[in-house]
């Protein structure tokens, strides 16, 4: 069993900067890709950004130029560096990871709220 716990959701103003993390613990053999994906009320949770053990990284057209997703210095850790916020960006955002074996892990989710 593998848990993920994200942390780094507030509170912030349009074109501002947030940070989010992402760190996996329990049972891991190995891990294929993490991602982050939101989801905002009366939508679909979406992708956000994914990145590969390998380092290959793929971004929602929503989001390129604007935010970065990049491994933590922890091993089986992720980030989100999200610039130039706007309100359509509040969701709640979950940190996901996929496994060799085919299993797949969802975070909580962590709140971010970008206010005009």
């Amino acid at each position: 069993q593998v848990q993920l716990v994200e942390s780094g959701g507030g509170l912030v103003q349009a074109g501002g900067s947030l940070r989010l993390s992402c760190a996996a613990s329990g049972t891991i053999f190995s891990i294929a890709a993490m991602g982050w994906y939101r989801q905002a009320p009366g939508k679909q949770r979406e992708l956000v950004a994914l990145i590969t053990s390998g380092g290959t990284t793929n971004y929602a057209t929503s989001v390129k130029g604007r935010f970065t997703i990049s491994r933590g210095n922890a091993q089986n850790t992720v980030n989100l560096q999200m610039n130039s916020l706007k309100p359509e960006d509040t969701a709640v955002y979950y940190c996901n990871s996929i496994h060799p074996n085919g299993m797949i892990y969802w975070g909580k989710g962590t709140l971010v709220t970008v206010s005009s």
